[in-house]
């Protein structure tokens, strides 16, 4: 009797689902009037943005006129646009770009603040949705994920589509928000092929499309291409990623060294064996927070403290929903002429508690020069363990962090 046949592997399906102008469109979610406009979200919050969520009685936010919401045009101050709406885009706006530069391309962009809250709650639906359906899932950020779709049912149909179509529906069904897919041989390809067909598109690459479909593609759409390599790749008359691909290992060796030229050349070739890594454990976390104009600790103490108060509080939340508890405790602050400064403190037990935070972040505050304005304030809590761990549940330990525990428990509430 023969053997019976060796079943032959799934050919291996990777997914990276990329929501379409996150930010944006769960602003239009709850102001739909504003569809089909310019939208830019970025600054931070101001007056005009409270005026406008006073609704008459029996209203809704959908109920505010149009011409009752801020332009871009009458915007004064140092903030960034975090993302637009794709009729905004046109225009040249774009994510990262100052809101005074974006004002001079489109004044009549209307101009709402960033709401991360609501981003976040709408950024933990959508992964649920997922995960109901492909288990396989790495979380890359609010508002992107990579996916599995090797073993999933549907998973091989049409190279992946078809479940990357029952995907786009159950979000939408969920959250009424739309996103692109990607799905190719490995996540490199997969990333790339997420741009392919946006919004709400779904793009399907193979092995056999890497001439085709990728080498065409300017060198900066691959992930890790930043804009210094990419200059440098310019002057040696490399623009494609076909281009790339034509030279030899051992010349972009010589020229980028080992590592960066190793890797330009395998991933010049759609090479990438990386796994989808569902579990992915935090070494920190932190919040943030960029200043309209600059502040002083002695002239704007109140409201810096305030601001500090509010963002340990945050902090506290984001670790207690995730959590985790951490044992070091640090503060960063940028100065008006862009210099950086951290500091931080490692105490004797992990904690999740705002109160605690907000004390031993204090006591960083009091080791940093405070004499120049300034731009940017945030506080972040380190060496992470998950909540109820034998690491978190550890016997307290004496020495400094004892100390500095006890020093902050008596300290004032911070140097603000």
């Amino acid at each position: 009797m023969s053997s019976p046949p060796i079943p032959t592997p799934p050919i291996r399906r990777i997914a990276h689902l990329d929501m379409d102008a996150f930010y944006a469109s769960v602003e239009l979610l709850r102001y739909p009037q504003l569809k089909g406009l310019p939208v830019v979200i970025g600054g931070g919050r101001r007056s005009v943005d409270e005026a406008i969520r006073h609704v008459p009685e029996g209203g809704t936010l959908a109920d505010i006129p149009v011409d009752a919401f801020p332009r871009l045009k009458d915007y004064a101050g140092r903030g960034v646009i975090t993302t637009a709406t794709y009729p905004a885009r046109q225009f040249g706006v774009g994510s990262a770009m100052g809101l005074m530069k974006a004002a001079k391309l489109c004044p009549q962009a209307i101009i709402l603040p960033v709401d991360f809250d609501e981003y976040r709650r709408f950024s933990r639906t959508f992964k649920h949705v997922i995960l109901d359906i492909a288990p396989l899932m790495e979380d890359r950020g609010v508002d992107e994920v990579y996916i599995d779709f090797t073993d999933v049912p549907g998973g091989q149909r049409d190279g992946g589509r078809a479940l990357a179509r029952l995907i786009q529906k159950a979000i939408f069904d969920a959250t009424g928000l739309t996103c692109s897919i990607g799905v190719a041989p490995n996540k490199l390809i997969a990333k790339m092929a997420s741009e392919f067909d946006k919004p709400n598109g779904i793009s399907v690459v193979y092995e056999a499309d890497l001439q085709t479909r990728i080498w065409p593609l300017p060198c900066r759409k691959v992930n890790g291409i930043g804009p210094k390599a990419d200059e440098k790749l310019k002057r040696f008359g490399i623009e494609t990623v076909g281009e790339l691909a034509a030279r030899e290992r051992d010349w972009l060796i010589q020229n980028f060294g080992k590592s960066t030229g190793a890797w330009m050349h395998e991933v010049a070739w759609g090479r990438d064996d990386r796994p989808v890594v569902t579990e992915s454990e935090p070494v920190s976390m932190s919040r943030e927070t960029t200043f309209d104009r600059d502040l002083h600790a002695v002239r704007d103490r109140a409201e810096l403290g305030a601001i500090f108060t509010h963002l340990c509080e945050k902090l506290a939340e984001d670790l207690q929903r995730k959590g985790y508890v951490g044992k070091t405790i640090g503060i960063k602050l940028r100065y008006d002429d862009f210099k950086i400064a951290t500091r931080d403190q490692t105490i004797e037990r992990h904690t999740a508690d705002g109160k605690t935070i907000r004390q031993i972040g204090g006591l960083c505050l009091k080791r940093v020069p405070l004499e120049r304005p300034l731009r940017l304030l945030g506080v972040r809590v380190g060496a992470l363990a998950k909540a109820g761990s034998p690491e978190a549940m550890a016997p307290a330990g004496g020495g400094q962090a004892s100390r500095a525990s006890a020093e902050a428990a008596s300290a004032t509430a911070s140097l603000f």
